[in-house]
Order: structure tokens, then sequence, then C-alpha cells
């Protein structure tokens, strides 16, 4: 699939657009991770496609690849916390509207990756965005990359609960690693049905 949806956006009055994705929407520990990212008009890049395609290291080759050629780029985290008190869709806009508010360039128009957010710009939530659009791809690599790196430091903190293999989503191994050892108040998310069931006497506090 090409991913060129953006390009028929390009006018007089849009010439810059900031694609916006999130990672970790639906892993039981750590942030929900947000990208922003524009390219120049013309970038191409074979590389470049929805982050849930790409191997590790095809993610992280990509990763390099859009930090230097980006015209502007930014990342921003929304805590365990505040998922639990805002929910995670909300997180999930919050992130992204951070992140852009990072970007060190101007952009006439926002696509997202089907998250709908409040802006005076034009703008549009794309279903499968990162899969359509070159810079909402790119966006998802940023997130994607910035949070696993995220969870490999989790990972040496809490050797126990094998992060680095499961990188917080809810699999075979996560799960039977949580119900041995607990969730640790600090990172997991207590409002996701795996995590909310432990009553407060196995919940870690470190």
């Amino acid at each position: 699939m090409s991913l060129d949806y953006e390009q028929q956006y390009y006018s007089d009055e849009i010439k810059f657009i900031v694609g916006c994705d999130e990672a970790g929407r639906g892993c039981l520990l750590g942030p929900v991770v947000a990208g922003a990212v524009i390219l120049p008009k013309d970038f191409k890049c074979d590389l470049i496609n929805d982050s849930k395609q790409l191997s590790e290291k095809q993610r992280e080759e990509a990763y390099q690849i859009i930090k230097e050629h980006a015209l502007a780029w930014a990342v921003a985290e929304v805590s365990p916390q505040e998922i639990d008190q805002i929910n995670i869709l909300n997180a999930s806009r919050k992130a992204m509207v951070e992140a852009m508010k990072k970007l060190n360039h101007k952009y006439d128009m926002i696509l997202t990756d089907a998250v709908k957010i409040q802006t005076n710009l034009p703008f549009e939530a794309i279903i499968h965005g990162d899969a359509k659009a070159m810079c909402i791809a790119a966006a998802s690599i940023m997130a994607k990359v910035t949070r696993d790196h995220i969870c490999y430091e989790l990972d040496k903190k809490y050797p126990q609960y094998q992060i680095a293999k499961h990188k917080g989503y809810g699999t075979k191994l996560h799960l039977e690693l949580l119900e041995k050892y607990g969730p640790i108040k600090s990172i997991y998310r207590f409002t996701y049905a795996p995590v909310k069931k432990f009553t407060i006497e196995k919940v870690k506090l470190f």
C-alpha cells in the first residue's frame, strides 16, 4: 500500500502537515507515548510503514532515518496514574497534543491515526492512518521505539516481570508473572481488568 494519503492536502494554504500516533494503548503497564512528525512534502522511504508491520530492527533503523530527515518531530508520554484518572482514549489524545506542542516548526494541518482532537486547524482522524499516511506511520515509529526504550529501562529495574519480552502487553507470560508477583503501584494501570482484580495486599508499593 502506498503511504501517500497526505499528498492530496498539500496546497498554497497547506504546506506542512503533522502526523500523530500513539503506542502502548493496550498495555497493562507503563505510559502511553505519542509521536508527532512533520515530513518534507516529497519525502519517500520504503522502510517507513505502520510500526506494527516492522521488525524491531527495522523500527530502530526507521527511527534514525526519521530523526535525520523530518522537518520536526517530538514525543510525549502520559503516565499510568493519569491513564487511570482520565482513561486511555483521553490520555492518548493528551499525549498527541503535548507532542505537537513540542514541535519547533509550524504546521498547517493535523492527521491522526483515528483519534479526534480539538483544533482550529484543518484536521482528519484517519482509520488505519498509520498504514495510509507517511507522516502518521513515522509518528507511530517514533512513539513505538520511544516506548520500547522505556520498557527496557523498566526491565532493568524490575527484571522479574520480564518487561523487555512482552513490553507491557497482556501476553500469557506477562499474565503469569503478574499473577506470581502482583502489580507494582508506580507502573501498572489499575483500571485495566487483569490488574484491577488484585487486592491492595498484592500491590507492590516500590
